[in-house]
């Protein structure tokens, strides 16, 4: 097969790994990574050696999903005991930068009474000094920032840690990715490459266009003893051509979840690309990575959470995306890492940030970017913005997450914009407590009653009809509720018709109805068609 041209298979997963756990923001930003090792990855491991019946009893349980518990279908003990030498061991800085921050935390709690800082530079533990710059905020609450761009060039970004794996999938069934390791798996090919490698692409552009495998081999070092393996997900059987979009209407499709693909005959726009594989048996329709353009003019990207930012597909995508627009963050914040630099270390040349009521045009098209409030447990995070596309009199918004508690915001917003045509909006409104993600990063304990009221929850019936107060739509679509089988893995949610967000959805649907509105909650996959003019 070395020198016969193939197809890569259109069910071959590609997992990037760091240190054996799956990538995701916060593992890949240096400052995040560390406290997620000290902090998650070295709990959750060293919970399951104490006891990894308890930790298979609970991943059984629908109800703990999403909970610390690893999730394997054997006892993986001494495996993970090896994981855990090696974060001790091999990773050690990375667990002595986050006593650091920790230490600096401390530090500035303790010393920073509103008088000058400069003092406190010589006391900045000494793996710190040179990244960080302290600082008050107006109301003389002391803090720092960290030089993001540094921290990719220090020792603390080590590409080492970063492979893929590939495997051939037969369901949408995988364990959590927050909570459980990738261990070796039979018929599963880990390779050690860093995700900025462009024979990723290379070998990801093979899902369309045939190509040998001489250079791949070579490029990811394949073993002899590998060889078998790596040439298995490849196929001479020629995958079907997507067929362009040549209409004259603005066509839409749902892809699961927050993904939606906007296409005319002149532009494409995928908005959070979260993207099922195919070529195996499933109970629920969807669209696929062959269901996609061969080029794609813009990525949107809403936030900066697992479920719509996934470098699993974004990996996959890079090849045949022309620009990928980011909200426009600050740098420095350790909470809130600035996307712009973050996919620029790991290969992606082509990235835009846009701000707040900031617009970009092209080819009778225009995307704004859109305040989005709330979801993020009342951080300071600024990395998370809407987008209002207008193509032609049409416009759509997509508001992902957006959790409507200022409703004045969007009542200026439209007197600036307009009404809106089409809305989607995610209506996952009861949310995990904000440890969930952010506690890794946090020096002390969260209190349990503050957890539970600081939710990353997105708008709720009431809120979701001040949106359609304010913003007037003919349409309106429920999206992003982690339904899809395929994003279980991501999201952990799994609702009957009695939870909140499925009743709070259906309360807002009906009220759309009862206004003429078109209304509906989005499940598997759609299609939508609009006139352009």
């Amino acid at each position: 097969m070395e020198n016969q041209k193939v197809y890569l298979k259109p069910n071959v997963v590609l997992e990037p790994l760091i240190d054996k756990w799956y990538a995701w923001t916060h593992l890949i930003y240096p400052p995040t990574s560390a406290m997620n090792i000290k902090s998650r990855h070295l709990k959750i491991m060293n919970s399951y050696v104490q006891a990894p019946n308890i930790h298979m009893a609970a991943t059984r349980n629908p109800k703990m999903l999403g909970g610390p518990f690893m999730n394997y279908n054997s006892n993986r003990k001494e495996e993970v005991q090896g994981l855990i030498k090696q974060a001790v061991e091999e990773r050690k800085p990375m667990l002595e930068l986050a006593e650091a921050f920790h230490e600096l935390t401390r530090l500035l709690e303790k010393h920073g009474d509103g008088h000058s800082l400069e003092p406190l530079y010589d006391k900045v533990p000494e793996i710190l000094k040179g990244y960080v710059e302290l600082n008050y905020d107006l109301n003389g609450n002391p803090s720092f920032r960290i030089f993001e761009s540094l921290m990719y060039k220090s020792e603390y970004y080590n590409e080492d840690a970063q492979s893929i794996t590939l495997w051939l999938t037969e369901n949408d069934e995988r364990p959590f990715v927050l909570s459980t390791a990738r261990l070796p798996e039979k018929n599963c090919l880990e390779i050690n490459t860093p995700f900025a490698n462009k024979a990723i692409d290379k070998m990801c552009s093979m899902r369309n266009v045939a190509d040998t495998l001489d250079s791949l081999l070579k490029d990811f070092n394949i073993r002899e003893d590998q060889k078998a393996l790596f040439e298995s997900f490849f196929t001479t059987e020629k995958p079907e051509k997507y067929k362009k979009y040549t209409g004259d209407k603005i066509r839409m499709r749902y892809y699961g979840h927050a993904c939606i693909l906007i296409e005319t005959k002149d532009i494409s726009i995928l908005v959070d690309p979260v993207i099922s594989y195919y070529g195996y048996q499933n109970e629920v329709n969807r669209y696929s990575l062959q269901d996609l353009p061969e080029e794609i003019d813009y990525v949107l990207i809403t936030h900066n959470h697992q479920d719509h930012i996934l470098f699993e597909t974004m990996l996959s995508l890079r090849h045949m995306v022309k620009n990928i627009v980011v909200p426009k963050g600050a740098t420095g914040n350790l909470q809130d890492p600035n996307l712009k630099l973050m996919l620029q270390t790991i290969g992606f040349d082509n990235v835009i940030e846009l701000g707040e009521m900031e617009t970009i045009e092209t080819n009778d098209c225009k995307i704004t970017g859109i305040p989005f409030l709330g979801e993020h447990g009342d951080l300071d995070i600024q990395a998370k913005i809407c987008y209002a596309v207008n193509i032609g009199k049409n416009s759509m918004m997509f508001m992902a997450d957006s959790c409507n508690i200022e409703p004045k915001l969007y009542d200026i917003v439209a007197k600036h914009i307009g009404s809106i045509d089409v809305i989607f909006l995610g209506m996952e409104c009861d949310g995990a407590p904000f440890s969930w993600v952010y506690g890794p990063l946090i020096e002390k304990e969260v209190d349990r009653e503050v957890d539970n009221s600081r939710r990353l929850a997105g708008s709720n019936f009431e809120r979701g009809k001040g949106l359609v107060k304010s913003f007037k739509p003919k349409e309106l679509y429920v999206y992003a509720m982690g339904l899809e089988p395929w994003v279980e893995f991501i999201s952990s949610v799994r609702y009957d018709e009695e939870a909140h967000p499925i009743v709070a959805s259906n309360n807002l649907i009906n009220h759309c109805k009862d206004n003429n509105i078109e209304a509906e909650r989005l499940y598997g996959e759609k299609e939508l068609h609009y006139e352009i003019n």
